[in-house]
């Protein structure tokens, strides 16, 4: 028997594969499911015969979506109406003209029909010059900043200002596309979308954070921006729209920071705010 024969064999590096972290959204669904059965499809009803049901249209072009979401940036919906008009009146680009179809959930009056502005000449206006255009709109050095860094990373991106390609995305991965540019939040990108190309995303305000919170259907330590997946967790794709609008109106018109009115929510029943026991 050869020396070769006698030696032991070399033994098999054993591999053990990583568990994988588990998804805290999901998570949170089912342990909300199983210790308050049905709490979420109670909120969504009970809105709803507050509010009505909502289909989807589409509200404007998504450059437009996304410069006057963030016109409206802790500033009144009408105020960054204001603020974009003077936006077309400034820089008017002769484009076809748009109607601004702006549904229930939006806290203005609507815009008039009227062309999107000429972007490429809000890009290469002087700074000074557009912090004086968006003025009625408040914050208006932060604000100009912010569209003209958005403005320009999507032009270096893509040749031009137009974000219809974003419709061919799915929607997780034109929520990162948006939020790959600096200064556009989870919020903002998920407003572009859903109001733009109807994709399955729900944005979260301080309205619908401020209800949700109080009902029990968020974690108390989620933050605004992690809010943005519990709810994808908990809602089906079709439920988003729904969801956001009437939660942002019950947030306007009962559920109010400082004094909400208990009496007219269909929900105290069931309001952890209202009842720390409630089930």
């Amino acid at each position: 028997m050869t020396a070769t024969a006698l030696a032991p064999r070399p033994r098999k590096k054993v591999v053990r594969k990583r568990r994988r972290k588990p998804n805290p959204h999901l998570a949170w669904a089912k342990r909300l499911e199983r210790t308050r059965p049905g709490v979420v499809r109670f909120t969504l009803d009970g809105l709803a015969e507050l509010y009505g049901h909502h289909a989807w249209l589409r509200r404007w072009d998504p450059t437009s979506e996304l410069v006057l979401t963030i016109l409206t940036q802790n500033s009144a919906d009408v105020n960054a109406e204001h603020a974009f008009q003077e936006l077309r009146k400034a820089y008017p680009s002769g484009l076809p003209i748009e109607r601004h179809n702006p549904g229930p959930g939006w806290g203005g009056v609507g815009l008039p029909d009227g062309s999107p502005p000429d972007w490429a000449a809000v890009d290469a206006a002087p700074l000074e010059e557009l912090i004086e255009v968006i003025r009625p709109g408040g914050l208006p050095n932060q604000k100009a900043k912010g569209i003209k860094a958005a403005l320009r990373a999507i032009q270096e991106a893509r040749g031009d200002y137009s974000l219809e390609f974003l419709g061919d995305l799915s929607a997780l991965e034109a929520r990162a596309w948006l939020t790959n540019i600096n200064g556009i939040g989870v919020k903002t990108a998920s407003v572009v979308l859903l109001f733009s190309f109807g994709m399955p995303l729900m944005p979260v305000d301080r309205h619908v954070e401020r209800v949700a919170y109080r009902v029990g259907i968020l974690p108390k330590k989620a933050t605004a921006e992690e809010a943005h997946d519990y709810f994808l967790a908990m809602l089906a794709p079709d439920e988003m729209l729904e969801a956001h609008v009437n939660l942002i109106r019950h947030g306007r018109l009962v559920c109010h920071a400082r004094k909400p009115n208990h009496l007219a929510c269909p929900l105290r029943d069931r309001c952890r705010f209202v009842d720390p026991k409630a089930p």
